[in-house]
């Protein structure tokens, strides 16, 4: 099984480097927004799917680092690297201030109250003009420069988009397996039992917020340098709650769900169009069922069809020799 993961993982990487070589602009253009909306699913996961605490403000906190990163390169001369540790720090902290409610308040309470929060954000972003644009927006957000490669070609910004959702999961990987990651499944499984075990609940639950909030905002970033444009829609309410449909039709608590998810609510609705105006249908059809009868997503239907397999292996009579 594991020869079979590398293998599998293999031919998904050599996939994200050669497939986009062959693909008009916008075809570009939705890889490299699904790869760093994988990154926004990836913290997600862990605030979520890893700790257990209902966020729905993740919209919210990309805008931030989008708009950080936006005000800092076009009024004030920043270069693009420069705003990265503010556009992340920015909401980390506001990750933080989210995560105080969890303190309290529990699951469907919980999500009331991140639900607010990803309102008010985005009404900062719609009425502030003096700041944000407001409904106009902000133009000419610069690309980054990178080696001296010309960014503003769109497999060139496809490959450092790529490259930052790997180092992205990779860090996610780490926080997994680390004192962090085990703490944050404690928390998630039985809160009581892990504070009897010693485990900070308040520090656990602020970091979760936090931690999470900070994967959006960093890719808040890369989005705004994507689009060269950025106004208040994709902040609403609709991208938090695709981003949570991400996390669960992926699969929740594991490490490829959210890519798995961001393909399904990104991508799945793009190659549905030959279906014309049923499309949207089809793909509304496709993740009712999938919650219906696979709640655990799609890697957990995966995992139940390789465990009936082996099943079926292990029933199956051997031969003997005559």
């Amino acid at each position: 099984m594991g020869t079979m993961r590398w293998i599998a993982g293999g031919i998904f990487l050599a996939l994200l480097v050669l497939l986009p070589r062959e693909l008009k602009p916008y075809g570009i253009f939705l890889m490299s927004n699904w790869v760093l909306f994988c990154v926004v699913a990836m913290g997600l996961n862990l605030t979520l799917g890893y700790a257990g605490q209902i966020s729905i403000a993740q919209a919210g906190f990309l805008g931030v680092g989008a708009y950080t990163t936006a005000i800092l390169t076009t009024r004030f001369g920043w270069d693009f690297w420069l705003t990265l540790p503010v556009a992340t720090g920015l909401s980390f902290l506001l990750g933080l201030i989210v995560g105080f409610p969890a303190l309290r308040v529990q699951h469907h309470y919980l999500a009331f109250v991140t639900l607010g929060f990803n309102i008010l954000i985005y009404l900062v972003f719609r009425n502030e003009d003096w700041l944000t644009g407001g409904a106009f927006g902000i133009f000419d957000i610069p690309r980054p420069g990178f080696l001296g490669v010309d960014m503003r070609d769109p497999l060139s910004f496809y490959y450092l988009c790529l490259v930052f959702a790997a180092l992205m999961f990779a860090a996610a990987w780490w926080i997994v397996r680390s004192p962090w990651g085990r703490a944050f499944a404690a928390l998630r499984e039985n809160p009581v039992r892990a504070a009897s075990l010693g485990v900070d609940i308040r520090t656990y639950t602020l970091l979760a917020f936090a931690i999470g909030s900070a994967f959006a905002g960093l890719t808040g970033a890369f989005y705004a340098s994507l689009l060269e444009f950025i106004d208040p829609y994709p902040f609403a309410l609709e991208y938090s709650l695709s981003f949570l449909l991400m996390v669960i039709s992926g699969g929740s608590a594991t490490l490829i769900g959210p890519i798995v998810g961001a393909g399904m609510v990104l991508l799945l609705p793009e190659w549905l169009r030959f279906a014309k105006d049923y499309y949207l249908l089809i793909y509304a059809l496709l993740v009712m069922v999938l919650m219906a009868f696979c709640p655990e997503g799609m890697v957990g239907l995966w995992r139940r069809m390789v465990a009936a397999i082996g099943r079926r292996r292990a029933r199956a009579p051997t031969e003997r020799p005559t």
